[in-house]
């Protein structure tokens, strides 16, 4: 049954966002493990957006902690807010890029490789029975695959000379 105002029927209109609790700032923070900083620094990158805001402080639609849940994912994976960001875009749920995280897989599966076998050298350097570590037949050749590493692949932010 419609309401009624002195004999007129009006309409009933709902608005369903308004029937959610958005959560402030503060809350989001509290929520995600995340500083406000971080929040607002996300929002300027494009990766959330914030409804509006309540006195001073921003708001946000309850499903933004597992927005942030998929940007920490993300950077656990080893992306950069960029690439986060472009996979994302504004659109929910978030369209994910298949051949970018298939790329990122690989990556880490090399890494995943090489790890292994570092963590393998060095115990080995750890219990072996050799009287210098550079008598060591399997030293020497972690260390010659180091140096090649190295000569390879100058780190990131540092050119080789």
């Amino acid at each position: 049954m419609q309401p009624t105002t002195m004999g007129c029927t009006m309409p009933l209109q709902v608005d369903l966002r308004s029937s959610m609790k958005l959560l402030d700032i503060a809350e989001v923070a509290k929520r995600s493990g995340l500083p406000a900083s971080t929040l607002r620094f996300y929002e300027e990158k494009g990766l959330i957006e914030s409804l509006g805001r309540r006195g001073l402080r921003r708001t946000f639609e309850p499903d933004i902690i597992g927005r942030l849940a998929l940007i920490a994912l993300g950077r656990t994976a080893g992306f950069t807010l960029d690439e986060i960001a472009a996979m994302f875009g504004r659109e929910l749920p978030a369209q994910l890029d298949r051949e970018l995280l298939s790329a990122k897989a690989e990556e880490l599966e090399r890494m995943i490789g090489q790890l292994t076998a570092l963590r393998n050298g060095l115990r080995h350097a750890a219990t072996c029975p050799a009287p210098s570590h550079m008598e060591c037949p399997s030293f020497r050749r972690l260390l010659k695959i180091a140096a090649a590493r190295s000569n390879r692949t100058p780190p990131k932010g540092r050119r080789k000379s």
